[in-house]
């Protein structure tokens, strides 16, 4: 194995039942990975063993159900390989990024597909992919129309978690306008949320 590789993980959001933790367990316990795991009232948390590192990961329970919860960073193929069929099986968010060969690739995920990638080499650095919008602005305009906040909130969320993923890209870059940018219009769209929940 390519002793520069590794993947870490930022900005997770991943959202669990109890079964699929325990699926997830197997995946590894199959996979030949030592491994053992504690839960009390607020957390379930999972240490797996990879060569001489003990990873630990940490779910946080919200109601019935755990959200996994910190920063990763992992240099075993076959773990960020499991790592990556959660975020697909779970629909979730993360910032990947990934360190080989003095290269880093950053890719956006947002329920569970790539958003958007950018490859780093020295000081230069492009975007590999970005997808389209899914929402129209069509859909943006019928929205903000709508008087009906339970039609705006899920298009409002999804404005908010893509700003979240421009944001933490600007701030990875060091491109403070970027970021500045960002941060205007998440507290524009914040508070059109709280006026909509209240």
């Amino acid at each position: 194995m390519n002793r520069s590789f590794e993947v870490e993980y930022c900005n997770l959001d991943l959202r669990f039942d109890r079964r699929t933790i325990h699926n997830f367990i197997k995946s590894l316990i199959q996979e030949g990975y030592s491994l053992y795991w504690s839960e009390n009232e607020s957390h379930f948390i999972a240490s797996i063993r990879t060569g001489r590192r003990l990873v630990k990961l940490k779910f946080q329970r919200v109601g019935e159900r755990f959200k996994l919860v910190g920063n990763y960073s992992f240099r075993d193929e076959k773990l960020v390989e499991l790592m990556e069929r959660m975020i697909g099986a779970t629909r979730g968010h993360a910032v990947v990024k990934r360190f080989r060969d003095r290269q880093i690739v950053i890719e956006n995920i947002m329920f569970g597909e790539i958003i958007r990638m950018v490859e780093i080499s020295g000081v230069e650095h492009k975007v590999v992919y970005q997808r389209e919008s899914v929402v129209t602005l069509e859909d943006i305009a019928k929205a903000y129309r709508s008087t009906r906040a339970e039609e705006r909130i899920p298009v409002l969320r999804m404005e908010i978690d893509y700003e979240l993923a421009t944001l933490s890209e600007a701030l990875a870059l060091g491109h403070r306008a970027a970021a500045d940018a960002c941060r205007s219009k998440l507290e524009e769209l914040r508070q059109e949320m709280l006026l909509l929940e209240a």
